[in-house]
């Protein structure tokens, strides 16, 4: 019976290495170790074989049945592999992997760090989680401020809450260093707005600050001016007009000649030929005195503006919504 299954064995890897059909081997496999194969019938008789012979002759056929299992297995798996194979064509040209672009908020963040970057600025980051102190009071927010509400803020506790612009950061440059300073702080922030065409719970923001001796409000218009032309292009024109802002003083918005009709008047610019691009001013001497600045030395002028303002007046969107839907249709049209 030994001689028998060394047989079995010698004949089954023999077979197995001429069959280059999967349904083949499986026949193999029925042949000799299905339920009526000769491997099979020879363990069926084991119990007719003396004690001693029992055990040393199971032994041996159940090592050889768990051989000739996995010589079964590795051959399928080796048809398989040849089949798939031999479908290829290592002639053909290569299917390329698609190319990711920049993201339209992305890339408008990093234009306009860049510009301000180009005239003298630092870019700086800060946390999105704020305390009161850097989002409110020391921007010289009072307590009473509509803003301050529980309604207008995401707060996290009574006094930590998301903050609701980039300017907190400005607070803790200014705690470290002193000036002469110019910084440009891009960011997320959040409120509660309801999400609509031209608001956001989340957006995006860049704030600036220029702190040195004798900085005026001429500083101010020059820098913004040079911003507007090399980020809209140098044919717009540019005015200011007067506005309130609690930490800056005076105030001013900036707008820009409308880019759909040239500042002849649409419905883009409420057919007032301006749209409004973002907030600035002279820093308010009260923001100096809650970092301890000279605000008898120092002087300076702040900004801020929202990123996808920006980028939708740039690019024509007319929806905000379309920037985090994730719409590949939407964003394969902004390649850098």
């Amino acid at each position: 019976m030994i001689e028998e299954l060394k047989r079995i064995q010698k004949e089954i890897l023999g077979k197995l290495q001429d069959l280059g059909n999967s349904s083949k081997v499986e026949e193999i496999r029925i042949e000799y170790l299905g339920r009526k194969g000769e491997l099979t019938n020879i363990l069926k008789n084991l119990s007719k074989l003396p004690l001693n012979q029992r055990r040393k002759v199971g032994r041996l056929a159940n090592d050889i049945k768990g051989n000739l299992t996995k010589a079964i297995e590795n051959r399928l798996s080796e048809i398989k592999k040849e089949s798939v194979e031999e479908k290829i064509d290592i002639t053909l040209p290569g299917i390329l992997p698609g190319i990711g672009n920049k993201h339209p908020i992305t890339k408008t963040i990093d234009k306009i760090c860049n510009i301000f970057i180009a005239l003298g600025f630092n870019a700086v980051e800060g946390p999105e989680a704020e305390t009161e102190f850097y989002n409110f009071e020391a921007l010289n927010i009072p307590l009473e401020h509509p803003s301050r509400d529980a309604f207008d803020t995401f707060y996290l506790d009574t006094d930590t809450l998301l903050r609701s612009h980039t300017s907190p950061v400005q607070i803790r440059v200014m705690e470290k260093e002193k000036p002469p300073l110019a910084v440009i702080v891009p960011g997320k922030v959040y409120r509660p707005d309801a999400s609509d065409a031209t608001h956001s719970f989340m957006f995006h923001q860049v704030e600036g600050l220029v702190i040195d001796k004798d900085i005026t409000f001429s500083d101010l218009k020059g820098t913004l001016s040079i911003f507007a032309k090399r980020f809209f292009g140098e044919d717009i024109k540019v005015r200011f007009r007067p506005h309130f802002f609690p930490f800056t003083e005076p105030s001013a918005d900036l707008d820009i000649s409308c880019i759909i009709c040239g500042g002849k008047g649409c419905r883009v610019c409420s057919n007032t030929g301006w749209l409004e691009v973002l907030g600035s001013g002279m820093v308010d001497p009260k923001v100096f005195k809650a970092v301890n600045y000279d605000y008898n030395k120092y002087s300076g002028f702040a900004f801020g503006m929202g990123v996808e303002r920006l980028a939708m007046l740039k690019y024509g969107i007319n929806d905000i919504r379309l920037f985090f839907e994730n719409d590949l249709r939407f964003l394969k049209q902004f390649k850098i």
